[in-house]
């Protein structure tokens, strides 16, 4: 339990709260050992006491912890004391972008580009080191009182990707992407969708779905069409509505393919807001790229491989003919041969022959049986399975709950719910009347659990959509007017793409309006692999669990780390637990130890004559600050050199920053009727300079 005073990890002492959130309290500390402000993210108890999530998390905020750029709100440290796991991060003064939205009611366009783009560098910096937030929104993004827009939460963010639209942790699912919604795999194309709703909202002042729930929300990032933010501020430029639009492409392949492009098209935008230069990928337009469906994509297929058998075929047909035609030419050596026949050569050819043909018979027997696992020749090595011990979870009683609640509470356990109706006028409409598990039963996680659901009246009949093509199945399910839940799993008897069951079963009646839930194929499961957990292993170690895993080792680096001793890896560029195609390379960073160089600055700091307002004798506020976000001084001066002496700092750079405030006389002017000579009020103006400062090693 976190009180005010407590000291935290030796030299981090607890001052006041300073907010919460759905899976943390931050709390402002002062870190006794730099002397510093800054800002502890404590973990809820619910998250502290899953230790799948406390593991990712320890490893998504250490990877975090490597990034360093303006814009995103540094992390300096990850600990735990007495059940109590948080991360020490930059201590930013300021207000998040979701409260200065509500203030504002809505933003200009200028301002919503300028903070696009620092928002933008900020994710690409964290997209360059293979880190993906998966959580953008506004209450992630804090403005600073110097007006610096910093990105925070990207390791708590990542931690969390399982449970971003399900649970009650994250208010995310108003800027959630379709693929995440369908619980899918999600890259940096994800957070450029999000980045998009939250453009979306910055320039109308309101999210693009709302629903009375959140599954209702993840549905219509899934289905409906996005409306153009002109259509609720019309003065907004063509150019940035269609930047806007991109971004929230319902496939990712239509969207900005990099944070690079997206910010080349966003200064563009400042510069000629009227101009039609962005880019929109037009699937029927033609001799342009085109989305294959999946139903394209099997008639593909079945064209290749009768193409590769008709010309398998043709190749063997020459080859008889060229056989044949070489036959004829030989016909009198064979006649010759022909008196040399050996009838005992004969048999023994036979024999060699069945016996090469039992031999076959017998290996393609063992590798059938070894498939199924009736043959087991000692144990196999624990490093060549990526599978694990499935997770069990204790069903909870679903009976009576309505419909929706029951969804929500089996989908925060992991569960995968079906639903079939059933005309019953004795319970209200949607009410739960029996579940296929029964509660109080462990079960594992990840299991279908099928309940049957209370309606009032006959219905509608539901179609059969197993083994159809999603595209094809969502339709006809529409068209009956059903909504349409979608799940992906690995299938390897149902092609990539195809509907595997649905719920309600077909020729079943359901309530008009209902939802259907669809589970779609992914495929074989083969082409994926689970990233092992090589934090704190040696090189070699690490090496061989990643060889035997499937995987390739990318690139290798040394780096200091004040949390893993040296000669221990200290970053791997794949979260552990996640799966990533065979053979991918995972780059991984070697300690060196905790950082030996350290820096010293001695000089006198000069006046702020860069600003040619400044005046000798004002009273200026002087700031020194560290690369790492140590503050070294902070003071308030009306003379000039500042005499200053630190040494043992950590970073090789920093910046001065100056502050003080300009006062104008008020202008004058002659009243014509009069002759009275009129001047206004003086006017004063906030002034603020910064300097680049490189430190002097020890």
């Amino acid at each position: 339990m976190i009180k005010i005073g407590m000291m935290i990890g030796d030299r981090y002492e607890i001052l006041e709260k300073i907010g919460t959130g759905g899976m943390s309290d931050v709390y402002k500390a002062k870190d006794h050992k730099l002397n510093r402000f800054v800002a502890v993210k404590v973990l809820k108890q619910e998250f502290s006491e899953n230790a799948n999530f406390v593991s990712k998390f320890r490893i998504e905020a250490q990877a975090a912890a490597g990034l360093m750029h303006p814009n995103i709100v540094n992390v300096y440290d990850v600990g735990e004391e007495g059940g109590i796991y948080y991360i020490v991060m930059e201590l930013v003064e300021g207000i998040t972008l979701k409260k200065y939205i509500e203030k504002k009611a809505r933003l200009s366009v200028k301002e919503a580009i300028s903070i696009a783009i620092q928002v933008s560098m900020g994710i690409e910096a964290a997209h360059n080191n293979h880190i993906i937030h998966r959580d953008i929104k506004p209450q992630n993004i804090i403005i600073s009182k110097e007006g610096k827009v910093k990105v925070t939460d990207f390791g708590i963010a990542k931690a969390a990707t399982s449970n971003t639209i399900t649970s009650n942790v994250m208010g995310s699912v108003h800027y959630t992407s379709p693929e995440q919604a369908r619980g899918g795999y999600s890259d940096e194309k994800s957070d450029i969708y999000s980045l998009g709703i939250t453009m979306f909202e910055m320039l109308t002042g309101r999210v693009p779905f709302n629903g009375e729930t959140t599954v209702a929300i993840a549905i219509k990032h899934i289905q409906e069409e996005m409306p153009s933010p002109r259509e609720y501020v019309s003065e907004i430029p063509i150019s940035v509505e269609q930047i806007v639009c991109k971004c929230c492409q319902k496939s990712p392949d239509r969207r900005y393919q990099s944070m690079a492009e997206l910010i080349t098209d966003l200064k563009q935008s400042l510069i000629n807001p009227d101009e039609d230069f962005v880019k929109l990928v037009d699937p029927d337009e033609e001799a342009s790229t085109r989305m294959i469906t999946d139903r394209d994509m099997v008639q593909i297929k079945r064209q290749s491989e009768r193409r590769d058998s008709m010309e398998e075929a043709m190749r063997l047909k020459k080859a008889r003919e060229r056989y044949y035609e070489e036959d004829d030419e030989d016909d009198e050596d064979w006649e010759d041969d022909e008196e040399d026949y050996d009838p005992k050569m004969e048999k023994i050819t036979t024999i060699l022959a069945v016996v090469a043909a039992l031999l076959i018979g017998c290996i393609v027997l063992f590798l059938v049986g070894k498939s199924f696992g009736v043959f087991h020749f000692g144990e196999e090595p624990e490093n060549n399975t990526v599978q694990e011990e499935v997770e069990k979870v204790k069903m909870i009683r679903v009976v009576g709950l309505n419909i929706e609640d029951a969804k929500r509470e089996l989908l925060a356990l992991g569960l995968t719910p079906e639903i079939q109706y059933e005309v019953n006028s004795a319970y209200p409409v949607g009410t739960v009347l029996r579940a296929s598990v029964q509660d109080g039963i462990q079960i594992d996680k990840n299991s279908v659990v099928v309940m049957t659901v209370a309606q009032g009246t006959e219905g509608v009949k539901v179609p059969s959509v197993t083994g159809k093509s999603e595209a094809e199945a969502t339709s006809i399910l529409e068209k009956e007017g059903f909504e349409v839940n979608v799940t992906k799993s690995y299938d390897s008897a149902v092609e990539d793409g195809y509907v595997i069951s649905q719920s309600p079963e077909a020729d079943t009646s359901a309530p008009e309006g209902s939802a259907v839930s669809i589970r779609v194929s992914q495929g074989a499961e083969d082409n994926k692999v689970r990233v092992p957990d090589v934090y704190k292993l040696t090189e070699m170690d690490a090496t061989v669990n990643l060889t035997e895993s499937g995987l390739a080792v990318g690139t290798i680096t040394e780096a200091p780390s004040e949390e893993v001793e040296a000669g221990f890896v200290c970053y791997q560029s794949y979260s552990a637990g996640s799966y990533v195609d065979k053979g991918t390379p995972v780059d991984i960073r070697i300690s060196t130890g905790p950082s030996s160089v350290t820096y010293r600055y001695s000089e006198g700091i000069t006046a702020p004559t860069e600003d040619p307002d400044y005046r000798g004798g004002m009273e200026v506020d002087v700031t020194v600050t560290t690369a790492d976000g140590t503050q070294l001084l902070s003071t308030r001066a009306t003379s000039f050199p500042v005499a200053v002496n630190y040494t043992g700092i950590k970073s090789a750079s920093g910046v001065i920053t100056f502050h003080f405030t300009v006062q104008r006389e008020g202008a004058t002017t002659t009243n014509p009727e009069t002759g009275e000579i009129i001047t206004a009020d003086p006017v004063t103006e906030e002034k603020t300079v910064t300097r680049e400062i490189t430190f002097t090693q020890e």
